[in-house]
């Protein structure tokens, strides 16, 4: 029998912290990322090495989790393994179901029907209108993840399963957010919170400001604003000091792990749960909506008999300390302010004319018309709508952009004719040429 072939195999897995971190001090907790940067799509792994006693708080209308269930029966022993979160949707829970076969794989349990690692986990949709392709996280991504597990070390922004993670569709923009997290210390009690942000909500600061609106540096709306003026708010024509969002579709979640140390019975760690996810409406405004799949774990690694704090402050402060983890989810991108416009010739532009394939779906064709390039893709994609012709405004002999809201750009490399990228850099789509 011929091995069964995926149309992954080409991949290459990505195990590199290739950002901003947060340190801790907490050795229970190890951490692993992996990414596909063709996807460019991603997971994260939260492996708890003496397990943990595990609670879930699930909302919003589109949820995609693995033994959720499980986690509601209200088992008092540490029986978790490991989170997971994963990019690719309903097809990334392949990845979560990995890590437990990884562990059995690797040795740490024997698969007896009284020695079965137990993971949990939830999925982001990361595809259409963020993305030209349907890769995403599979078991092949998720073992190398587990076999680059560290502790103390947790990347933020456009890492992990954040690699392609937006937020603030809801309002008609959609930017790029990513995973974040926060932990503090009292005396022997530790909180950590780590999230996930791909909401429809926009991210929301303690001083009530959008942290991101559109592709304008200045501006920053309230989102109490935003929400008192809908549904105006939402519209494409609706422009509040002089910022001026766009729509970018598609499906939401906002996947969250809280974890502390104190020991906690199942009923108390459920109540944390609750309040730590209820609170997260302050930090991303409006939460849960129906094309969210919001999900929270809350994890205890039960090392600390105390009970100080009272149930009451321990919940509180978690749900800071998670405000904390949404605000440093946000990635490093640097406004895009377009150069003077250059003149070149139709015979300079020629050169670029063709059909560039993204995806099974996405495709990009380029010609020149009136002596300009104009593109006409297959697929929605920020500025681009399917089946449109739009110009593009050139900045150099191979580089343009589309002066639209989010100013997508277009470029050739001069080294590879064969090849186009879409907004080159860190979330940059490749595409190659189709010969006839």
């Amino acid at each position: 029998m011929v091995p069964a072939k995926s149309a992954q195999d080409h991949l290459k897995t990505d195990t590199e912290i290739r950002g901003p971190v947060l340190q801790f001090d907490w050795p229970a907790i190890q951490i692993g990322i992996g990414s596909y940067e063709e996807g460019p799509t991603g997971l994260t792994i939260f492996r708890f090495s003496d397990s943990a006693v595990a609670a879930v708080d699930v909302r919003g209308g589109s949820p995609g989790t693995v033994n959720t269930d499980y986690l509601r029966l209200g088992y008092e022993e540490p029986n978790v393994d490991a989170v997971v979160f994963s990019g690719g949707s309903a097809y990334g829970e392949e990845a979560i179901t990995a890590v437990a076969t990884g562990l059995k794989d690797d040795g740490a349990y024997s698969g007896d029907w009284d020695n079965v690692a137990l993971v949990a986990g939830a999925i982001i949709y990361d595809f259409f209108g963020r993305r030209l392709n349907e890769f995403y996280p599979d078991k092949r991504l998720a073992q190398a993840a587990l076999h680059d597990l560290r502790p103390g070390f947790f990347p933020l922004g456009a890492q992990g399963a954040g690699r392609m993670a937006m937020q603030g569709g809801f309002f008609g923009w959609g930017i790029h957010s990513g995973q974040g997290g926060a932990f503090r210390q009292i005396g022997d009690l530790k909180v950590a919170a780590f999230v996930v942000v791909n909401s429809s909500g926009a991210i929301t600061d303690r001083d009530g400001r959008t942290v991101k609106f559109g592709n304008k540096p200045t501006g920053l709306p309230k989102a109490s604003d935003l929400l008192a003026s809908l549904p105006e708010s939402r519209s494409e024509d609706w422009i509040p000091k002089g910022s001026n969002p766009s729509k970018t579709g598609g499906h939401h979640t906002t996947t969250s792990l809280v974890v502390t140390n104190q020991k906690l019975r199942y009923a108390t760690l459920q109540r944390l749960a609750v309040q730590v996810h209820t609170s997260m409406a302050r930090g991303i405004q409006p939460f849960s909506t129906d094309v969210d799949g919001d999900t929270l774990f809350a994890l205890s690694t039960q090392e600390v008999s105390s009970t100080s704090p009272a149930l009451g402050d321990l919940n509180t402060i978690a749900s800071e300390v998670m405000w904390d983890a949404i605000l440093t989810s946000v990635p490093e991108e640097p406004i895009f302010i377009p150069p003077p416009p250059v003149d070149l010739s139709s015979a300079s532009l020629t050169k670029w004319a063709g059909s560039f394939r993204f995806g099974p779906k996405a495709n990009l064709k380029v010609r020149v018309h009136q002596g300009q390039l104009s593109v006409e893709p297959t697929m929605d994609f920020f500025d681009f709508r399917s089946g449109q012709s739009v110009n593009l405004q050139p900045i150099s002999e191979s580089d343009f952009y589309v002066p639209g809201i989010h100013r997508t750009r277009v470029s050739f490399p001069r080294e590879n004719p064969n090849i186009a990228l879409i907004n080159p850099g860190r979330w940059q789509q490749l595409g190659l040429r189709e010969t006839k």
